[in-house]
């Protein structure tokens, strides 16, 4: 019998890994090996493998069982997976008793399943069949993911795999696609016939927490004591905010509506109340170079 690789070798991360780093490593792993995309010998296999470690990790139940006891916990009469074939791709399902902290008698875990749950969706089934849609990823920029965006992109005529299409006797067809505004890097959006996961390039001076945004501002130790009005960035242009005085070092201010759009908010009812906000965290310059009056000043200042 082989023996199984550990789950935390398979989607490459450490046992401290965070949920989200999980969820990373998985939705690269669960894209690149997807039997709908990856022809190669053994991507049925790998697949499979990718969403089994994914449904243990990803569960801290599951997790901390997995910590505790390995595979065992899941083997054979203490919670443990099978497998079943459909097609011709493999199943796996796990059962298990609450002895094991297990999954639960009759629990199945059907990797595609757990791809369609993760991305939202991307299979429809007819007939009790399973209908496959291709799956293609695009790379679009922050501003055009909170923005949204069209694009023209190039999709195979016909299915991925196809004798005609490694021919390249299949060429492509021309796709305009609509990107609507507060997509994230993960969301899937269906067109007619193929799906398009997106990915969304970082910014450099905006982070994204959900539909929030957080954005670093420095201003000076006088800016600080005294209050002033300084000018921000903002995904809608420059904004003038009012720096209150005292205000410390990580001190963090509010723009209401001024995040990312909410997905479902977009359109011609759409409000601040279905954007995120805008957090200004406020740095402090330290100057590296004083000369001798602004020391004098300061060491006045600390005798008073």
């Amino acid at each position: 019998m082989a023996t199984k690789r550990d789950y935390y070798d398979i989607l490459g991360v450490g046992k401290s890994a965070s949920v989200d780093e999980i969820k990373r490593a998985y939705r690269k792993l669960a894209l690149e090996w997807h039997p709908d995309r990856n022809k190669a010998a053994g991507a049925n296999e790998k697949f499979k493998e990718i969403n089994e470690a994914y449904a243990v990790l990803s569960d801290p139940k599951k997790k901390e069982t997995y910590d505790q006891f390995g595979h065992s916990a899941f083997a054979p009469g203490a919670g443990g997976f099978g497998e079943t074939r459909q097609g011709p791709f493999t199943y796996t399902w796990s059962s298990g008793g609450p002895q094991a902290g297990g999954f639960g008698d009759g629990d199945f875990i059907d990797p595609f399943e757990i791809f369609e749950q993760f991305f939202g969706g991307g299979f429809s089934r007819s007939a009790g069949q399973r209908a496959r849609r291709e799956v293609y990823e695009i790379t679009i920029e922050f501003m055009e993911a909170v923005k949204g965006v069209t694009k023209e992109v190039h999709v195979p005529r016909g299915r991925a795999g196809d004798p005609s299409e490694r021919l390249g006797a299949g060429g492509s067809v021309r796709k305009t696609i609509k990107i609507p505004a507060g997509v994230d890097s993960g969301s899937r959006i269906r067109f007619d016939d193929f799906d398009i996961v997106v990915e969304v390039r970082p910014d450099k001076r905006f982070k994204r927490e959900g539909n929030d945004l957080i954005i670093d501002h420095e201003i000076t130790y006088a800016q600080a004591a005294l209050g002033a009005v300084v000018e921000v960035s903002t995904v809608d242009g420059p904004l003038s905010i009012r720096i209150q005085p005292g205000t410390q070092p990580g001190t963090l201010i509010r723009l209401r509506g001024k995040g990312v759009p909410s997905v479902r908010g977009v359109g011609p009812l759409r409000s601040e109340a279905s954007r995120g906000d805008q957090y200004v965290r406020i740095r402090l310059t330290i100057p590296t170079h004083l000369s001798r009056r602004q020391r004098e000043l300061l060491e006045e200042l600390e005798s008073v």
